[in-house]
């Protein structure tokens, strides 16, 4: 729980920052201009950074994690996801991972019994969580995308009639939202109830997930309950998008708290362990082709190393060899 304390207080006081400065020092055009052009930039450049040095680093042999048979003699069955024998069908593994989360679903939990008797278990409430994290965040993101553009695309609307299908509340409740805000608590909860996750946690892991907390429960709060003037932040977003220093007026306080997160969120991101969006399709693990039985792969930074022959070997140790009476081939 102590782990938990700082990053809690950090985004908290990341909150206030932008709330403090725009409602009581006027400094909206930092919070609305400057800050998000410094983000994108941050974001870009590490990213980008991160990609090419893990693109440059060596990988000489095949070492694909495999939990299946590999491709060998025809009248035997291989698993073409989990042990790959060609680049399409690393490609479909690598995908499976990206989009439904294969090995997170093979997760199991190991549990102490009487006798004493060590069981495993299904633990499938972690995947559901991860699964509907991460499809609610791609959700909310392309429906954010109205606000970038004056024309808002046929799929965004479409997208939105099917997360806002129940209508219960006006304005109409969005699934993604509700998805969102338990998956990120869970995830939260997990950390302080499970033991062994608590024991290896460190702050920062606690931070991501309570800055995403932060960003989505503000964002609940101006949809739902403290309304915006959702032109003018259209319109503070087009100018963005457009490189129009001009701010809009009537945006309130809160969306530049909601907008600083989001920020803060984009520089934190390629430094930190959320970059495993960009890093799952570079592991060596998941998109190498399992075919280390067809083909030799020689490591082509192994030094150049100079074979002497036996018979210079004797050559050069004969005599002791005799004086140890040891066996030679000249005498």
């Amino acid at each position: 729980m102590k782990k938990a304390v700082m990053p809690f207080a950090i985004v908290v006081l990341l909150a206030l920052v932008p709330y403090v400065a725009v409602e009581f020092a006027g400094l909206g055009f930092v919070f609305g201009v400057i800050v998000p052009y410094l983000a994108i930039a941050v974001f870009l450049i590490g990213f980008t950074y991160r990609i090419i040095d893990w693109a440059k680093s060596p990988v000489p042999f095949r070492i694909p994690t495999t939990c299946g048979q590999e491709k060998s003699l025809d009248w035997i069955r291989p698993n073409r996801l989990e042990s790959p024998s060609n680049f399409f069908e690393a490609v479909a593994r690598v995908f499976s991972e990206v989009l439904f989360f294969r090995s997170l679903f093979r997760n199991t939990k190991a549990e102490m019994h009487d006798g004493p008797k060590l069981a495993y278990g299904s633990s499938k409430w972690l995947w559901i969580a991860g699964l509907a994290f991460h499809w609610s965040m791609l959700v909310v993101v392309l429906r954010h995308y109205r606000f970038f553009i004056e024309k808002v695309p046929g799929f965004v609307t479409l997208l939105e009639d099917f997360d806002g299908i129940l209508d219960v509340t006006l304005p109409a409740l969005y699934l993604t939202d509700v998805l969102l805000l338990g998956a990120v608590t869970f995830l939260v909860l997990r950390r302080f109830r499970d033991v062994k996750v608590r024991l290896i946690s460190i702050p920062a892991d606690y931070f991501p997930l309570f800055l995403l907390l932060g960003i989505a429960v503000v964002g609940v709060l101006m949809r739902y309950i403290v309304k915006v003037d959702v032109m003018s932040v259209k319109d503070l977003m087009i100018n963005l998008v457009h490189f129009n220093l001009t701010l809009p007026e009537g945006i309130g306080a809160l969306f530049y708290v909601h907008l600083f997160l989001v920020c803060v969120f984009a520089m934190y991101f390629p430094f930190s362990k959320l970059m495993h969006m960009g890093g799952v399709f570079m592991s060596p693990t998941r998109n190498l082709v399992n075919n280390s039985r067809r083909k030799r792969h020689v490591n082509p930074w192994n030094p150049d190393i100079r074979i002497r022959t036996y018979a210079e070997y004797e050559d050069e140790f004969r005599e002791k060899m005799n004086k140890a009476n040891l066996p030679v081939e000249k005498k």
